[in-house]
Formats: C-alpha cells, sequence, structure tokens
C-alpha cells in the first residue's frame, strides 16, 4: 500500500481518493476536489445471492475502510477517505470486467439493444464517521452489429471496462439514452460525492 500526491494535490488536499482509477481522478479533478491517492487492496468477489446493490456498496465500504487504515498505519493528515466502487447489471446480473476477446463480446452482445443499469456507490470515511450513498442509472444501448463489436474489442477499451464499454470512450457511439448519472457510470456520482463531504466536512466544524 502506498500514497501517491495527485497533481491537484499542490494545493491543500480535501480527501484521499481510494482508488488508482485515472477516470475518477479525473472526474474529481472535473468539480475542483483536491486529493491524494491511496493504493488499497479489496476483495470484489460477489458473494453467493448477494445483490447488486449490496455489493457495489459493500465494495465501496471495503474500499474507503481500508484506505483508512492506510491513513492510521502510516501516519498520514486525517482527511475524509472516498471509497467507490461501480457496477453494470443486466437482468440482476453482475457484469465484471472481460477476460478476454469472448468474454467482452459476450457481454456486449448481451447489453446490444437493451436497457442495463449502473450502479456507482460511494462511501466516505472520516474518523468515526461513515456517509455511504448509492446512484442507479439506466442506459440504453442501440442494436451493435458483429462488426462493430469485433472493431470496439480491437480499439482495446472494453479491457478493464466493467460491462466491457467506456460511456466516455468509443463506447458512446453505443448509448441510445441514458436516465441518471453520467458521471457515476463513468466511475464516480459527483453530486453525490459533493454531497457526502460538505456533509462530513460540516460535521467536522461542529465538533
Amino acid at each position: 500500500m502506498s500514497l501517491k500526491p495527485s497533481p491537484e494535490a499542490k494545493r491543500s488536499a480535501r480527501l484521499y481518493l481510494a482508488s488508482q482509477s485515472p477516470r475518477r481522478a479525473e472526474l474529481l479533478e472535473q468539480i475542483g476536489v483536491t486529493f491524494e491517492k491511496l493504493s488499497v487492496e479489496t476483495d470484489e468477489t460477489v458473494l453467493a445471492g448477494e445483490l447488486p446493490a449490496a455489493y457495489v456498496q459493500r465494495v465501496a465500504i471495503a474500499k474507503a475502510q481500508a484506505g483508512l487504515a492506510v491513513v492510521k498505519q502510516q501516519g498520514l493528515k486525517p482527511l475524509p477517505v472516498l471509497g467507490a466502487d461501480t457496477a453494470v447489471i443486466i437482468a440482476d446480473q453482475i457484469m465484471g470486467k472481460p477476460r478476454d476477446r469472448d468474454h467482452a463480446l459476450a457481454m456486449l452482445g448481451q447489453l446490444s439493444g437493451k436497457t442495463h443499469r449502473v450502479m456507482s456507490a460511494i462511501c466516505l470515511c472520516y474518523q468515526q464517521h461513515q456517509e455511504l450513498a448509492l446512484s442507479i442509472t439506466e442506459v440504453s444501448f442501440r442494436e451493435i452489429t458483429a462488426a462493430e463489436l469485433e472493431q470496439y474489442w480491437l480499439s482495446g477499451e472494453p479491457l478493464g471496462k466493467a460491462g466491457a464499454y467506456a460511456i466516455q470512450g468509443l463506447g458512446a457511439v453505443f448509448v441510445e439514452k441514458i436516465n441518471g448519472s453520467y458521471s457515476a457510470v463513468v466511475g464516480l456520482p459527483l453530486l453525490e460525492t459533493q454531497q457526502l463531504l460538505q456533509s462530513i466536512e460540516q460535521m467536522d466544524a461542529h465538533e
């Protein structure tokens, strides 16, 4: 586990981001939230019978708590720790990241011409406080041809992406409609993030 300052951390950081995701870092920078990154290890295995909403919230909490443990172990400046998890859901099935080409094409084939949900949970831990929020967004895909699926796989974008697509990248051409938070689909619901951060800071100010 290690600490890596972000470019934004030249100014006083408001929180620690318990994630190495460049997309989450970019979203925080987009709204002017200064932060430092924490590298944490968490088990993201889906438990038997676990519902999607419970899963993303559990993992977000685990990441935030793991980050908080790093802060305490390394004697770092006490700041709120943000953990987040995002999952693509279709027919109550949690779609993870594709293992290979066949897995990616199968995932995208399931999403083609259908509406799926993206659940993004965030957890903010600070001292004895723990705040949790869940964002659920519906994303509708147009029909995608086999040739388009193959071309998309060859772009390299599906690798490492939940549901095998990136709405902020080439995958945007498949999206017919979105009902909810765009930033949550990318990986971090900004409205909820700002609300939780303000809530934590207000509680801290009154103590």
